[in-house]
């Protein structure tokens, strides 16, 4: 297929938020992972991170709730309009909605383990159970204080019975053969956050914002230990305990188990001991005494076992989604929810294999584009405000509101590390640019009106060469120059690396030498502060952008105003961009359409020798492709031919392009009379161009002739030796 875009670009893949917060759900088998994203419930497919479906109820509210059946066939949702919707989710299909029968919205949903009932628990202190295969509501369990935000079915599911949870920071148990309530276990000091049963089925564990799991005996329905966890703990998880967990310090056999909470890290517990096993490496920073305590952004939300992939994945409070290897909590996968404000973005890796994204967070991105899978990487302790990548596309930079600079390199297994970090700004750093030539400086521009190039030693590209990992190298400015007299906003260097350029809030934009940053010139004439500066790749040139509606072109030997193209003109170059779209539009149906005659016309009309050129090949490719190219160029207008001959001109001086070339003046030759041919204009000049580079490729077919004979007579030498 020919493809005609030169200003249009079809989105190939999208990374957009997906999850704004709430509980998630991940399919038994592990392939898929439900997301609640405001009115949407989000379904990602785990292995590529693609969006399976998204569904939508139809009231347009918020989802409150959701759950996904044991056996994985049956979603259920309940949103703010007090409506359940069982969906057919593999065909994104609603295939029953009823009434809630709650009075506020559902805030807790969960099946029993045959996927045959489902409870409720709602903001309004009660909780129903439902018969999802008869369709009708059994229970109505009253007696909760509050908003019951934890249902959990016995898994002995002989015993009917029910746990729930609620603002009273009790543990209900419900018969649901009286309807009654049988117990409540009184333990907790704050909102019960999780309840896990263990194989023996008369163990429970549940955890608390009290900074505590308790151990309960269901017998007699006594706590039997108290587990001091030290932190905020939003769920806690049983190892299963025929699994081999020694990397996690589990020696024995035993009830262990795992917790997820405000300080951002994994801890394994041994419940008869009370003991931490196990604690997971913290992958940040702490800078604050209140972050280390509870962890802020960093804190985990949710965590939860996937028994068919054998991995324990968790949910952070910045909206990321972990996958870790269940016996040695090796990090697999993570997908990024939301990236709030995107600041900025680059491509990055062997054939811009990804991306990394500064978005309104200290914390950079880095997303492989084919699967989603998204390292966060830490460093900045403020917003990163802007990045660039040098030339390999290995190794970038970074600069952020905490005053400093960070090196980055990717490795060859696709991880990225910090390298070098700079600090000497007074403010914000709101601007860099990388050599070009190869990775040896880059220069930042602050808030405080500062250049700065830092040298990058060689010792750092060393170790990028061979990979190796250790701590961040400091760097320090090889130079600093005040610049300007307000802001500076934008900075490149040019693509030779002996010029910086410079754009600030003071409406001019200035150019230095490199790297010794003198100044050699101002570009004076915006009205406005300039937010964008950058080097033409082929010419003398640097544009410049501006607050005042104007881009303007400059000169590079006298610092002149070359072009100066206002928002009207820019609208009407946009425009004349929209006609050319759709035309090049029109001309890729034609060709795809096999109407070879209006598309030759059309291209010939764009004027573009190029295009012209494209067409003719791909009719040279069908089956009859010289009768079909002889036909439709017959059929062109004189003036059509005309064109078509000073483009063959063209498409002659080179070797690739000579056959389309001779194939098109054949046809003229032989179809047009002499005295016809003598008419067109610019025919001299025309025979004058084509006849030295006609008489060149035959000389060049004449010794590829010649070469191959050699070969011939060589190769019936080598048979009769043989023989």
């Amino acid at each position: 297929s020919v493809s005609f875009y030169p200003f249009s670009y079809a989105v190939s893949r999208k990374i957009e938020p997906f999850y704004k917060g709430g509980k998630v759900q991940i399919s038994r088998d592990g392939k898929h992972v439900f997301c609640p994203c405001g009115t949407k419930l989000n379904i990602m497919d785990i292995a590529t991170g693609a969006l399976v479906h998204s569904i939508e109820q139809d009231d347009q509210e918020d989802i409150t709730s959701f759950v996904l059946s044991p056996d994985d066939e049956i979603l259920v949702t309940g949103s703010r309009a007090l409506l359940l919707k069982q969906w057919e989710w593999r065909e994104n299909k609603c295939r029953r909605t009823w009434k809630a029968m709650h009075t506020a919205p559902v805030a807790a949903m969960v099946f029993d383990p045959t996927s045959t009932l489902l409870a409720t628990g709602g903001c309004d202190s009660t909780i129903k159970i439902w018969d999802v295969v008869k369709q009708y509501c059994t229970h109505n369990l009253k007696g909760s204080s509050g908003v019951v935000h934890i249902v959990e079915f016995h898994p002995d599911i002989s015993r009917l019975q029910l746990f729930s949870s609620s603002m009273d920071y009790k543990i209900q148990i419900w018969d649901l053969k009286s309807s009654k309530c049988i117990a409540s276990l009184d333990g907790h000091y704050s909102a019960v956050t999780s309840l896990a049963f263990a194989a023996d089925k008369d163990t429970l564990i549940s955890s608390g914002r009290d900074k505590i799991c308790m151990v309960w005996d269901l017998k007699t329905r006594e706590a039997k230990r108290t587990v001091p966890i030290y932190e905020s703990v939003e769920a806690a998880v049983l190892l299963p305990e025929d699994g081999d967990f020694s990397h996690l310090g589990v020696k024995k056999r035993g009830l262990h188990f795992l917790t997820a909470g405000s300080k951002g890290v994994l801890h394994i517990w041994d419940a008869a001991t009370a003991a931490c096993m196990y604690t997971q490496p913290v992958p940040y920073q702490r800078v604050d005494a209140k972050e280390k305590e509870e962890g802020s952004a960093h804190s985990l939300t949710q965590c939860m076992l996937v028994p068919g992939k054998n991995e324990i994945a968790t949910v952070t409070a910045e909206h990321n989604i972990i996958f870790y290897d269940a016996q040695t909590l090796q990090l697999r996968k993570q997908f990024a929810g939301y990236n709030e404000e995107v600041l900025d973005v680059r491509f990055l890796g062997p054939a811009d294999s990804h991306i990394v994204v500064a978005t309104n967070s200290p914390q950079l991105k880095v997303f492989e584009l084919a699967t989603s899978h998204c390292q966060i990487l830490y460093g900045h302790t403020e917003t990163v405000l802007a990045l660039d990548v040098f030339r390999k596309g290995l190794m970038f930079s970074s600069c952020a509101k905490d005053r400093s600079l960070r090196v980055w390199r990717m490795g060859k297994a696709g991880e990225v590390v910090c390298m070098a970090e700079g600090l000497g700004h007074a403010h914000g750093v709101g601007a860099l640019s990388c050599s070009r030539m190869k990775e040896s400086f880059v220069v930042t521009t602050s808030q405080d009106c500062t250049i700065k190039v830092w040298n990058l030693p060689e010792s750092l590209t060393a170790k990028a060469k061979a990979d190796l990992v250790s701590s961040p190298e400091i760097l320090h400015a090889h130079v600093t120059e005040r610049g300007h007299d307000k802001d500076i906003n934008s900075v490149a260097v040019s693509p030779n690396d002996k010029l910086i350029a410079t754009g600030s809030q003071d409406r001019t934009a200035k150019l230095w030498s490199c790297p010794d940053c003198s100044l050699m010139g101002i570009f004076s004439g915006h009205t406005r502060g300039i937010w964008c500066v950058q080097f033409s790749p082929v010419d003398q040139v640097l544009a410049t952008s501006s607050a005042d509606g104007t881009v303007k072109l400059w000169g590079l030997h006298d610092f002149s105003c070359l072009k100066d193209v206002t928002e009207i003109e820019l609208e009407e170059e946009q425009a004349k961009q929209e006609e050319q779209i759709m035309k090049d539009q029109e001309l890729s149906n034609l060709l795809h359409e096999k109407k070879y005659l209006k598309a030759l016309g059309l291209a010939i009309s764009l004027d573009r020798p190029h295009t012209v050129l494209t067409v003719i090949k791909v009719i040279l490719k069908e089956t009859n492709g010289k009768e079909n190219l002889e036909k439709n160029i017959l059929r062109l207008r004189k003036d059509q031919k005309e064109s078509v001959l000073k483009f063959l001109v063209t498409w002659n001086t080179n070797s690739r392009n000579c056959h389309e070339a001779q194939a098109v003046l054949e046809i003229l030759l032989k179809h047009e009379a002499p005295e016809c041919l003598l008419q067109y204009e610019g025919i001299k000049t025309a025979v004058e161009s084509l006849l030295p580079y006609t008489e060149r490729h035959f000389q060049r077919l004449g010794r590829l002739v010649q070469a191959s004979m050699f070969i011939d007579f060589m190769w019936q030498n080598m048979r009769l030796a043989d023989v």
